[in-house]
């Protein structure tokens, strides 16, 4: 199972690894301070981006499953949905 990480911030998201504690302490620092720029670093590679994080800024945290789950086996065939059989295929 992997997780990432979901911050949105004011309506933009970014996509962070694991651990996010030190850069949560890191917004929450800069929010009680009245304002200041934090690194968000990248999901991969590269130099990361700066954000200025202030008092009222909408920020929300999400935790996201992207893998190890079960999948349906390729010789399964799904259910059909009569409701959509009427649309067709595409």
């Amino acid at each position: 199972m992997t997780i990432v990480n979901r911050l949105t911030v004011d309506g933009k998201d970014y996509f962070l690894p694991d651990p996010i504690d030190d850069l949560r302490a890191r917004i929450l620092a800069a929010v009680k301070s009245g304002g200041d720029y934090v690194n968000i670093p990248p999901l991969r590679s590269g130099p990361g981006i700066d954000i200025l994080f202030s008092p009222g800024m909408p920020v929300t945290w999400t935790q996201i499953d992207v893998g190890g789950g079960e999948s349906t086996p390729a010789e399964e065939e799904p259910t059909p949905n009569p409701e959509l059989e009427e649309y067709g295929s595409i």
